[in-house]
Formats: structure tokens, sequence, C-alpha cells
């Protein structure tokens, strides 16, 4: 058989095809690595940074507090509900026992306060009607723009998801320890944050009309929406402050709960199932040992 030499052509470029993989690579890890130290940059040195809160349904185990969402619902009625929905959230899950827990007499009362637009089947006709157990939070305004228009341009977020789609990425590599460690909580720690992160801007901060100071706020600093809660604005009947910290923890787990009604009984489920497969190891290995004990390897 021939060999087969190959040429200084092909070789050179071999040489400058892994040459270039190579500064490919080291370029790509660079851009990776300034990009991962810019994000935790920008997160703590911006006024991003965003401290990890202990709450209730953090955890493999973790629970909502049920008084503390009531009081979270509580103070999404009499602060929030005048500006945001939750259109994807039905009256009946108020009375959800892994949610907030309300009798179903009591979640008909609070459905009962909310006016919603129906269609007659009489004569086809759009009316309002007094809403039931069946459907959701509406808007406090008919449409987008006449919600922007009443709000400084700024539409207002409709709440059913904000817990979930308002979070701050802690970067490298805080970002990895986190998915390690299960912790999908910086939702409402963000929100938390923003509810009592309202200040007056730093010396030299030129103000932008209409719009107030929140260096948590994750884009610019500046929102449109005013701080919505001080102190003594919701009344608590359990004996729980009435400030603005308890009120921002407790809205906060409130729209946890709303953006993830199931989070307990997924909870459940996956802890049930990392047992079954624990112990499926455990006999797959034991059946293993029992036929191949007198094979010889």
């Amino acid at each position: 058989m021939l060999e087969t030499r190959p040429t200084p052509l092909a070789t050179l470029g071999k040489l400058v095809g892994t040459a270039g993989f190579s500064v490919a690579l080291l370029c790509g890890a660079g851009a990776l690595t300034a990009s991962l130290t810019t994000s935790a940059t920008a997160a703590e040195e911006g006024g991003h940074h965003v401290e990890k809160q202990d709450w209730s349904f953090a955890g493999v185990f973790g629970q909502f507090d049920q008084a503390q969402l009531q009081r979270g619902l509580k103070v999404y009625r009499e602060a929030c509900a005048g500006c945001h929905s939750m259109h994807l959230v039905p009256f009946r899950t108020l009375a959800d026992p892994h949610g907030p827990n309300l009798s179903e007499g009591a979640a008909e009362q609070i459905a009962s306060e909310y006016t919603v637009e129906d269609i007659s089947n009489e004569d086809g006709q759009p009316f309002e009607r007094p809403a039931t157990l069946t459907d959701h939070f509406p808007s406090p305004f008919p449409n987008a723009a006449a919600a922007a228009a009443a709000n400084g341009g700024a539409a207002p977020p409709d709440f059913s998801l904000i817990a979930k789609a308002r979070a701050v990425h802690r970067g490298f590599p805080g970002f990895i320890t986190d998915a390690f460690a299960g912790y999908s909580e910086s939702g409402p720690d963000y929100i938390f944050a923003l509810l009592q992160g309202y200040t007056d801007p730093p010396e030299g901060v030129e103000e932008v009309p209409g719009k107030y100071y929140n260096p948590i706020f994750v884009n610019g600093q500046w929102i449109a929406m005013p701080p919505p809660l001080e102190d003594g604005r919701v009344e608590y009947t359990d004996g729980s402050p009435e400030t603005v910290e308890q009120y921002s923890a407790d809205i906060a787990a409130f729209l946890m709960w709303a953006a993830e009604p199931h989070l307990e009984e997924r909870k459940q489920i996956g802890f049930r199932v990392m047992v079954f497969l624990l112990v499926f190891a455990v006999l797959l290995y034991a059946t293993k040992k029992k036929l191949w004990r007198n094979v010889e390897h």
C-alpha cells in the first residue's frame, strides 16, 4: 500500500485551522468572562443589587404562608388594583388550599366587588355585571392605550406573572450557585426591594419629569410608577406591622403565588420522584449483583 503524505499546503491549512480555533476559543472565553464580569458589576455597582430574602416558599420543602398571602391580597386590592390587572388569575383560586385558602363565600364576595364586561345571549350587546368565581381579576382600564394615557404614557404591567418576569440576574458565579441550589425567588426579592427603593436622586443627577428615582429599577432607575405604599395605608387585622417593609414582603409573596400557584404541588411531586428514582437505582444495582454474581468479568 502506498503511503499518503499530506502536502505542505494541507499541513499549513491544518495548523492555521487549529490556531484559528484556539484563538476563537480564547476570544470566546474572554468575551464570556468579560460579559459575566460586566453583568456582575452592573448588578452590584449599577444600583440593581438585590438582597436575598428568607421566604417561606423557598427551598425544596417551601410552602406559602397563607396568612401572608391573605395580607398580600389585601395590599393588592387596596394599593395596586387601581392600576394593575391580574387577567390570568381567576377568583376561584383564592379558595385554593395551597394558596390564600379563603372560604368560597369570601372569594365570591371579593369577586362581586369587581365589574366585568359580558355579552348578552339575548341581543348580543355587551353589558357589565358583577364578577363571579369563574372570572379573572379585570383590568381597571378598557385597553392598553387608556392605561398608558392615565399613567403618563406608560401602561402599568399586568401582575399575573410579574414575579417570574421581573427577576434580577446576579451574574457570575451567582446564577450558577442559584441553579444548583434551586433558588428561584429572585422575582419576589426584586419586587420587595423595588417597593422600598424610592429615594431622592443623588446630587448632580438631573430629574426626569413625570418619573420617580428608584435605583432598584432595572430599566434606567427612573420609574413611572409613584411610590404605591406608605406606612399605615393598609389596615391589618392579624396584628402584623403596617409598614412599607411588611406590605412589600406580603405583596411580593402574593404575586409569587399568582405567578406559580402550583408551586407546592410541584415541589412535592419532585421530591417523590427523586425518592422513587433513588429506590429504583438501589433495586437495579441489587438485581445486577444477583444476576451476574457467578459470571467472571
